[in-house]
């Protein structure tokens, strides 16, 4: 796979290969994409924000584009290509003064 498979604001199921080689069901919000990885959310699952390499993906099995009312957003800063050379995934959440956090 490649980064022309792949488009941001899409939701995706995939066949990903995890660190042990296994290959595994995934269920992905990509929010960038990036030339040799793209940064996703779990939506199945544990909900990490993670770096993902296209090696990694074996299959697309489908695909689904997400309307612009329901998109999920974070800060640019937090998805820019340069905080993700280092870190692999991430755990973010969201917090709201109305909410007492």
């Amino acid at each position: 796979m490649d980064k022309s498979n792949f488009s941001t604001d899409t939701r995706y199921t995939v066949t990903l290969r995890d660190a042990s080689g296994k290959t595994r069901a995934a269920n992905l919000y990509v929010y960038r994409v990036y030339d040799q990885f793209m940064v996703a959310r779990s939506t199945s699952g544990d909900g990490l924000l993670r770096k993902i390499p296209y090696s990694d993906v074996e299959k697309v099995v489908d695909q689904k584009p997400v309307d612009a009312k329901e998109r999920f957003t974070f800060p640019a800063a937090l998805l820019d290509e340069k905080n993700w050379r280092d870190k692999s995934e991430m755990q973010v959440y969201a917090s709201s003064a109305a909410r007492g956090k």
